[in-house]
Formats: C-alpha cells, structure tokens, sequence
C-alpha cells in the first residue's frame, strides 16, 4: 500500500530547503558581490547614473545606452578564461558553490520523494539528505571565503582602486548578492537539522495510528 504522509515539520524541511537553494542560484547569478560608488554617464545631453559591480561569475559595468545598462557574466569562456579577465581563485569558488548547488537539488527531490518513501538503501531518507545538506553546506562555505581571496587581482583594482586587497575592498563595499550567499549558507545548515524532526514527525505514534487505521494520506500539523 502506497503511503502519502506530510507534516508540518517535513514541509517546513522541504519549504526552507527549496528556498535556501534558489537563494544560492540567484547569488550565484549576482553580478553584485561587491559594488564600487555610484558614477555617471551621458548619452544625448542626459546624464545616467550606474553603479558598477562584481559577482563570483556576473558582473555591471557602464550602460550602452541610457535605457540599456550592461550586466553580463564575467567571461564566455568560463572556466578556461584567462585568469586576469576571471580570476583563479573565483573559478574555484563558482566550482563549490556549483557543486553545492547540485547536492541541494537533489535534496530538495529527495524532500519531495520523503512524502511517498521514507526510506532509502534501508537508510532514512530524511538521514541521507540532511547529511547531503551538510556537504553542501560546506561547499557553500568555501565558495564564499574564497571570493574575499581575490579581492586583491586586477580584476578588482579597476573597480575599487589599487588599495584593494585580499579581505579588504579599498573604495569598493559588500553588496547584496554576498548577502544573500551568507543566509543561503546559513539556511542550508538549518535544513540540515530540521532533517531529523522532520523524520521523527513522519514516523511517530500519530502517523503509525493513521497507517492502522487504513488511511493512504496522512496530513498531521
């Protein structure tokens, strides 16, 4: 008999687990890691006003137009890119937050597959993902302090001066994209955790009583 069994605590679990992975994704894409100070161009006697910036992999610099600022990713050559166009040690961290990114999609499939199956290899599902969370986790972690190691190339001098070093950013500032990468690592390793009540709530006294009671879809808060 084919069981369907949800609660709060797994949804919650799988809710927060779907969240912290696109919150990732969008950091990842963030061409705002680090920002520098506003600055100004014209275009037809009008002046606009753009802030240039840096991601892991994306970033903005001065617009085509005045209705067309420029936003594109840091090399099309990826990974084989020269290392002053895309540093080395940002390849790096794109490689773990990309790899941590894979573990946390299967996660979140695995969440989804957690209201049918509970178990798998004879190993708790919600077990094995909160464990694969925690690799992710850690992923995430190196992704994030190695992007403050190449604050310091040359890469980074045109946006923020030639004071910029590893872990200090001269004229430039923190910007939302590395905010958003700290939470997602953050809630990752909350996933993790919430992993274990989310098992206990599928497998206690109420569900059991349910199962007895020959009920296919058990919905409990």
């Amino acid at each position: 008999m084919r069981l369907l069994i949800v609660t709060a605590r797994s949804l919650i679990w799988m809710l927060l687990s779907l969240l912290c992975t696109l919150m990732m994704l969008s950091a990842l894409l963030s061409p705002t890691w680090i920002t520098s100070t506003p600055q100004a161009a014209t275009f037809d006697n009008e002046t606009v006003s753009y802030t240039p910036s840096l991601g892991v992999y994306a970033k903005c610099g001065k617009p085509i137009g005045k209705n067309h600022p420029v936003c594109t990713l840091m090399s099309a050559g990826g990974l084989s890119a020269d290392s002053k166009v895309y540093p080395s040690v940002w390849k790096a961290a794109t490689v773990f937050l990309a790899m941590g990114l894979f573990v946390m999609s299967i996660t979140v499939c695995t969440s989804l597959v957690s209201c049918c199956i509970q178990s798998l290899f004879r190993k708790s599902i919600f077990t094995l993902s909160g464990a694969a969370q925690c690799i992710a986790g850690i992923c995430f972690i190196l992704g994030v302090m190695l992007h403050p190691m190449a604050w310091g190339t040359q890469r980074v001098h045109k946006l923020c001066g030639p004071e910029s070093s590893p872990f200090y950013l001269g004229d430039c500032s923190l910007g939302l994209g590395l905010y958003v990468a700290i939470g997602s690592t953050v809630l990752t390793f909350i996933c993790a955790c919430l992993s274990l009540p989310a098992e206990k709530s599928t497998s206690s006294d109420k569900v059991q009583d349910k199962i007895y009671e020959g009920q296919t879809l058990i919905c409990l808060t």
